[in-house]
């Protein structure tokens, strides 16, 4: 079953996403607030494919309830629900670990499309992990070791914290090294080609992924910019 955990303290929107959820198959757990949706997370034992939450919440916001997610989890889906004028609070999001976002007001369509977009992802990469189990596929380059089968990266033999979106974008990297990636391969292998949101996705998790494995994310000497087009990697 599909389940998903809603963190919106406004009734009104939060009824709107249930039953646009439930139309679509989802189980939904909701939360009016950001402690509430934290306690039903734990007493879940954190069984959800996907969390959805508003930023703006009282007693803990959404950001804060992202953190705590993503520490307990590196495979559930997050997206942030934000208002247009919550330009640094998207831009925050992704950087404490959240998949994407959706700006308020939105259809049920697109919200759909964006949910439904991040569950495949969340359950191809379940399923991955199910077959690494069987395999012990090892990529190299320089001081780092991707572990496909327990989906885990080494940097000079000391772990490095990937959520799955970080550790699928040091896949393609590994994968393509010294190839000059554009935002849009990037955001296709990584979010997929029926991806809603815009390229600025890309750039927050790159940001992310150089404090974690650069030494210098000022002065990057893996993730390099190519200018006008994206990113590669350099061993």
């Amino acid at each position: 079953m599909k389940r998903v955990l809603i963190a919106e303290d406004e009734a009104v929107i939060r009824d709107f996403i249930v039953i646009n959820l439930k139309r679509n198959g989802y189980e939904v757990v909701e939360a009016e607030n950001g402690r509430v949706a934290i306690e039903k997370y734990d007493e879940c034992n954190g069984d959800f494919d996907i969390a959805l939450l508003d930023i703006m919440m009282p007693e803990v916001d959404g950001l804060e309830v992202c953190k705590y997610l993503r520490q307990k989890s590196s495979t559930i889906g997050i997206m942030m629900l934000t208002a247009k004028s919550q330009e640094m609070d998207k831009v925050t999001g992704l950087l404490v670990g959240a998949d994407d976002y959706v700006i308020k007001p939105f259809s049920p369509s697109e919200l759909m499309a964006r949910i439904d977009a991040i569950y495949r992802r969340v359950s191809l990469n379940k399923d991955v992990e199910e077959k690494n189990k069987k395999t012990s596929d090892i990529m190299v380059s320089g001081e780092f070791t991707l572990n496909m089968r327990t989906r885990s990266l080494l940097k000079n033999d000391v772990p490095v914290e990937l959520t799955q979106v970080e550790f699928q974008i040091m896949e393609y990297f590994m994968s393509n090294p010294g190839v000059s990636l554009s935002r849009l391969d990037i955001l296709r292998y990584v979010w997929g080609d029926d991806y809603y949101g815009d390229e600025k996705v890309v750039d927050v998790n790159m940001r992310r992924l150089r404090l974690k494995v650069e030494d210098d994310s000022s002065n990057p000497e893996h993730i390099a910019t190519v200018w006008g087009l994206g990113y590669k990697w350099v061993p």
